[in-house]
């Protein structure tokens, strides 16, 4: 019943699927084509499940897209009977639509490769199967830019095929890193983007404009790693910041923080608070102490109230963990029972050091709920505009004058809490 109820719903989008082909693509009086890639995927990607970072869905959605377009074009690799693939050559394009083949197939294999790289994070022999779709990918770009320099294509149809097919070749670069071929391919894409944002309609640049802004990080990335390799925190934070939700440049940020981290920890022995120095043995809870210190900067360079609140929320849960850390480890003393002046000087390092995290997470939540509270005033002042307000508190509703009171009578709860830890 439910593959019944599947397939009915995909009738019901094809029609409109089959419209958003034909609109995408235009075909000149006889000779040229045109193709505009970026605005192509992009409004794929947003009308097909990328706005919430569901690649397994925009795979399935590219697919199916594919059966259509072979379909209507009459370039079917099967019969009932039998399996005969069929070449693309220049030769056979007879419609614009031929040049959406290795687009879509490109697009496809790099959406299974994001699809794969969460997986990646706990299951490190699916990077391997990353590094094949990507490689895959590369070479339905590079055929789309083959298709497009036999002078069947428009001037700018044959530069966005060769960015695409330069940035989609420096993700695999960068996944292998190999920086300096990642670096290079990375700036001619920019190059050729940079070049069509400035001779297209304000209307339509501003997608360029994005992809420049979104390759630049990447190559600050490589050309980071072709340094002296000295590991610049703040720089990294920069650069983590500006990633935003690219997934591949996101997630290598994301090691080399947690490794710079480690290594500051290890040469951190001790914090001083309140007029009091104690030693911090615990390497979790040393990497926990500088992420904190570095949080500041990290939220200041956030572009949006969302990204900002994401931050909190994520060092929150890390100061959580390191807690529950020092907890453990009070609790493990407490249970050997020994009766020390060791052990005793052990349990009050321990237990200074617990009301330190404590005092920190409270700090934090502090922010965070001023954070909230500007964003609630801004809200409540166009009282007008409900979808406004609720857009703008990240709310699935209106923000009403009882919701600032109510989070201000919980920063005054954490403020008491923080006076006592002090």
């Amino acid at each position: 019943m439910a593959e019944a109820s599947v397939a009915t719903e995909s009738a019901i989008d094809q029609p409109e699927e089959e419209q958003e082909d034909k609109d995408e693509v235009k075909q000149s009086d006889k000779v040229l084509y045109s193709l505009e890639i970026l605005p192509a995927i992009k409004d794929s990607q947003s009308q097909h499940g990328l706005r919430h970072g569901d690649y397994q869905r925009y795979r399935q959605y590219c697919a199916r897209r594919l059966r259509r377009i072979r379909k209507s074009l009459g370039f079917v690799h099967a019969t009932k009977h039998r399996f005969h693939q069929r070449k693309l050559t220049v030769e056979v394009i007879s419609d614009s639509r031929f040049l959406l083949l290795p687009l879509v197939n490109a697009e496809r294999a790099w959406a299974y490769a994001m699809q794969l790289r969460h997986l990646a994070n706990t299951e490190p022999r699916k990077r391997f199967h990353l590094i094949k779709r990507l490689k895959k990918a590369t070479v339905h770009a590079a055929a789309l830019v083959e298709l497009c320099q036999n002078d069947i294509c428009d001037a700018r149809t044959k530069l966005e095929a060769q960015a695409y097919s330069a940035w989609m070749t420096g993700n695999v670069k960068f996944e292998l890193q190999e920086w300096q071929e990642a670096l290079d391919v990375f700036s001619e894409a920019r190059t050729i983007y940079e070049k069509l944002a400035s001779a297209l309609p304000d209307d339509i640049k501003t997608l360029y404009v994005q992809r420049v802004d979104e390759i630049t990080p990447n190559i600050r990335y490589c050309a980071y790693n072709l340094g002296d390799g000295n590991t610049d925190i703040e720089e990294l934070v920069k650069l983590r910041v500006s990633a935003g939700d690219q997934d591949l440049l996101a997630g290598k940020l994301d090691e080399v923080l947690a490794q710079s981290r480690e290594q500051q920890a290890e040469m951190m022995k001790e914090i001083s608070w309140r007029g009091q120095t104690v030693p911090v043995k615990n390497e979790k809870v040393r990497v926990f102490i500088l992420r904190s210190h570095e949080s500041s900067r990290e939220i200041e360079q956030a572009d949006n109230f969302e990204q900002k609140m994401e931050l909190y929320d994520s060092l929150l849960m890390a100061c959580k963990d390191a807690q529950q850390i020092i907890k453990d480890e009070l609790k493990t003393d407490g249970e050997k029972g020994k009766r020390s002046h060791k052990n005793e000087a052990h349990v009050a390092n321990m237990e200074f050091l617990l009301s330190y995290i404590s005092f920190i997470r409270l700090s934090k939540t502090i922010d965070r709920n001023l954070l909230m509270a500007e964003s609630f005033k801004i809200a409540l002042k166009s009282e007008e505009d409900a979808q406004s307000r609720a857009a703008h508190a990240g709310k699935g509703r209106a923000t009403k004058p009882d919701d600032l009171i109510r989070l201000y009578d919980i920063l005054l709860q954490v403020a008491q809490s923080a006076y006592n830890t002090l």
